[in-house]
């Protein structure tokens, strides 16, 4: 398991979070079926690479904030033990300390150069672009134009008045092209057939309430794990405002080491929480679980009165699904430009 999902799963250990079982995936309509096969290897490396790279950046970042306090006790426990004192039976190891606190720098400092080198955030966010943009193209296919040719690739290009992921790399276009001859092999008139219009309609609102669902998860996390900090700090600073007051009374370099060691820890935790957007990231969740109800109700109208009211219909049902995506593609985008700002360095 990465690292910094092992932190945080010590951090919401006894927390309460909302969880609740995946609903049942509906199938997709057997026209789309040829498309999803031949884009899921495309998807799933990507999707593969995005967690790789993901788990990388986010524990490198977590890793360097923890091991800046833990550079701090090492240095400050050589005076606490006593062993800075030459007649401490142990003063000859204290060096060890020092070694110790180098060879935490030394950490920090490699996972920094690492991450730069390997450029962790930018292959995450590059991989986890790609896959979001290649996971939607059989949802989109049915949108498509089939009877004209077009010489743009890039299906987001066609389908939106503007490119909504303008960043789209070339694997996604190259997918455009090796699918479009399978969309209009298997998707020639597949609006005039009503069980189509059923079961596409079925499986698109099954892929968005399984994003509500994951977005719901997401929000209580995120709520979790900053209640969750915020308790442990105010409680490092509790014990450090004590400990401080507790120096007027008694001298103890253990009450130095709980005044120097407390606030480093808590700022650590506090500087780790910031860099990963908890906030920003579960009041976005929270927000697009209402929209994307919304979307699903539209979704389920519009198909109403296709069933009902035959093709003139339709371009009501694509303009939906048009508008649900535009929206997943938005708060991608928004994730995107929230991440990029943040690097591996501290601050």
């Amino acid at each position: 398991m990465a690292l910094h999902r092992t932190i945080h799963r010590l951090l919401l250990t006894g927390a309460h979070r909302i969880s609740s079982p995946a609903a049942p995936a509906a199938p997709p309509p057997a026209a789309l079926e040829p498309l999803i096969e031949a884009a899921a290897p495309i998807h799933a490396r990507f999707d593969a690479r995005a967690i790789y790279f993901g788990d990388r950046y986010r524990s490198g970042f977590w890793a360097i904030y923890l091991l800046s306090a833990i550079a701090t006790l090492c240095a400050v426990l050589p005076l606490a033990l006593g062993w800075d004192s030459s007649l401490h039976r142990l003063h000859p190891y204290a060096g060890l300390w020092a070694l110790s606190e180098v060879i935490v720098i030394g950490t920090v400092s490699l996972i920094y150069w690492q991450g730069h080198r390997h450029d962790w955030q930018g292959q995450w966010l590059r991989a986890r672009t790609t896959a979001e943009l290649c996971g939607y193209l059989p949802v989109l296919a049915p949108l498509l134009d089939l009877e004209s040719t077009s010489a743009e690739p890039s299906w987001y290009a066609r389908l939106f008045d503007a490119d909504p992921q303008a960043d789209a790399t070339a694997d996604v276009s190259a997918l455009c092209t090796r699918l479009e001859p399978l969309a209009r092999s298997h998707l020639a008139g597949a609006w005039a057939d009503p069980g189509f219009v059923r079961s596409y309609t079925r499986w698109l609102t099954g892929i968005l309430e399984a994003q509500r669902q994951y977005h719901r998860e997401l929000a209580s996390r995120q709520h979790s794990l900053l209640h969750r900090v915020h308790r442990i700090n105010a409680t490092l600073f509790g014990l450090t405002g004590f400990a401080a007051l507790m120096h007027l009374l008694v001298h103890s370099l253990w009450l130095s080491l709980v005044t120097t060691f407390f606030p480093a820890l808590g700022a650590s935790l506090h500087g780790a929480l910031a860099q990963s957007e908890a906030y920003r990231l579960a009041a976005t969740s929270e927000r697009l679980m209402g929209e994307l109800a919304q979307a699903i109700e539209r979704i389920h109208a519009a198909a109403a009165q296709v069933l009902a009211r035959g093709a003139g219909a339709v371009p009501s049902l694509k303009a939906e699904v048009r508008s649900v995506v535009a929206l997943l593609l938005e708060e991608h985008q928004d994730w995107h430009l929230m991440v990029r700002p943040h690097h591996l360095p501290l601050g």
